[in-house]
């Protein structure tokens, strides 16, 4: 059930760079934003939602690279896996949607959090930013 995970727990800082902790209210996992001593609780599927848009907006466009690395890093580099692969990054939304209902597996989070991703949300949990060093702008090639 979407809701139940912070997907990205310890990835998230408020405007400030303090870092955001996480809890459960009612069985929905929320983003704890400390507003001068006033906890704000955010429902973390808003913040998560916003991300994973994000993420899908850096996919999209580049499916048949990434489908040739991924087979790549898969060993498996024959025509079909690099057509199943493409189709997956294709149907990136469908893929999103199980991601929110399952969460992201801690190893995935870690991984996340050693290259440098950064979601920053005010104390309203809009997100302000996401940062991900050492990617390369592209937002100018248009």
């Amino acid at each position: 059930m979407p809701g139940q995970h912070a997907l990205f727990a310890g990835l998230v800082v408020d405007e400030y760079d303090q870092p955001v902790t996480t809890a459960e209210v009612g069985g929905e996992a929320m983003y704890v934003v400390n507003d001068g001593g006033f906890l704000r609780h955010i429902p973390a599927e808003q913040v998560d939602r916003v991300v994973l848009a994000w993420m899908t907006s850096q996919i999209e466009g580049h499916e048949d690279i990434l489908s040739e690395q991924a087979a790549k890093m898969l060993g498996v580099e024959d025509i079909f896996s690099k057509a199943m692969l493409e189709q997956q990054f294709k149907n990136i939304d469908e893929q999103m949607e199980k991601v929110l209902a399952s969460g992201i597996p801690e190893e995935a989070r870690a991984f996340l959090g050693m290259s440098g991703l950064k979601i920053r949300i005010n104390v309203h949990g809009e997100v302000l930013e996401v940062q991900q060093p050492g990617r390369i702008d592209t937002s100018d090639e248009e």
